[in-house]
């Protein structure tokens, strides 16, 4: 028997080679551009293939704004491991700002207010990021999650009792973004609009990513230990990411409050910050697409499901299964049946010739 389990031992690594040296000798496709440039595309002609109907224009727009929630999410687990349950925060306080400077400086215009809503998303992540990573002790992957869960709770409190933000009732009538004379409301130019800046913020995650801080931050998800150990402050690149994400987040949380003409309590608290870590989980994490394409199923779904007289009551609950059965048996998410984990995590350098 001893023999045996020996002559098992000896073989099991030796076919665990084979396998990496057969998975080495494999061509490498990339798949990734290709998903990229079809979900382009079928963003691109969207507004004409749906012709009058604006209730689903107005339902592409807001998955296009979500999905910069979605990828701020994406850049704090994907990127560099920070589980943040408050992205939320960062995208209410935002809608917030830009809804309380329309209402009291009568002021909504676009070259303006979105970089303020920017700014805004940026600084207040980065006071997180300073409590929550950049003290003396490392900290935990649990501490950051209750830490910013805590953030979005408190602030949704505060705001739902606080009577010049509206409390419970949150901001209705939130002033039309405006560029010059020119007004903004629901339709194919406000979607425009929001592709366009979902596009910008994406190449900027994607450079972000491919750059020499993205191949730290890919080092830190393999080792962190091994980082920290030569040299690098690890806490600072993940503060750094950390407020680069709120800043994402907070554009969002501008656009979504001029499209809605509303922000309320729900749209900063930990509600909506679950909703986006189940929009990239569902996509796919790390891979920056995967949770335009989660936010896309979820929002879609919800919107199909509501409409089902049957399930009209308990559409949330069938809602709920389905995503709990995905996340389950496919934990790379939607991207993941099509996207190697090489491609997934990312590859850096040149690959040497064999011989």
């Amino acid at each position: 028997m001893l023999t045996e389990a020996g002559s098992d031992l000896t073989v099991a690594p030796q076919a665990s080679k084979e396998r990496r040296a057969a998975a080495r000798a494999r061509p490498f496709r990339r798949v990734l551009p290709y998903l990229e440039i079809g979900a382009l595309a079928v963003a691109l002609i969207l507004p004409l293939a749906l012709g009058d109907r604006t209730d689903l224009v107005t339902l592409a727009t807001n998955i296009l704004i979500l999905s910069m929630l979605a990828i701020s999410f994406d850049l704090c687990w994907g990127l560099a491991g920070i589980m943040s349950f408050g992205q939320a925060l960062f995208f209410g306080v935002s809608g917030y700002v830009i809804a309380l400077v329309g209402r009291d400086l009568d002021f909504s215009e676009l070259w303006a207010t979105l970089p303020l809503a920017m700014l805004v998303g940026l600084a207040l992540s980065g006071l997180f990021a300073a409590f929550l990573l950049l003290g003396r002790k490392t900290p935990s992957i649990i501490f950051v999650a209750f830490g910013t869960l805590t953030g979005s709770y408190a602030a949704e409190r505060l705001v739902s009792g606080w009577q010049y933000v509206g409390a419970g009732n949150g901001l209705s009538s939130v002033k039309l973004l405006k560029l010059g004379a020119y007004e903004f409301v629901e339709g194919d130019a406000f979607y425009f609009l929001a592709l366009g800046l979902l596009l910008l913020v994406y190449l900027g995650a994607r450079f972000f990513k491919q750059s020499q801080l993205g191949l730290v931050l890919a080092g830190m998800r393999q080792n962190e230990e091994r980082l920290a150990f030569l040299g690098y402050r690890v806490q600072l690149f993940k503060a750094l990411l950390f407020s680069f994400a709120g800043m994402v987040a907070g554009l969002g949380g501008a656009l979504y409050s001029y499209h809605q003409g509303f922000i309320g309590p729900g749209n900063m608290g930990p509600g909506l910050s679950t909703t986006a870590v189940v929009y990239c989980l569902l996509g796919g994490s790390g891979t920056l697409i995967g949770p335009i394409l989660g936010t896309a199923v979820v929002e879609g779904l919800s919107y199909a499901l509501s409409d089902i007289a049957a399930i009209r009551h308990i559409w949330p609950v069938v809602l709920g299964l389905v995503l709990l059965l995905v996340v389950m048996f496919q934990p790379r998410g939607i991207v993941g049946l099509f996207v190697s984990d090489r491609e997934r995590i990312g590859a850096y350098g040149r690959r040497r010739r064999a011989g």
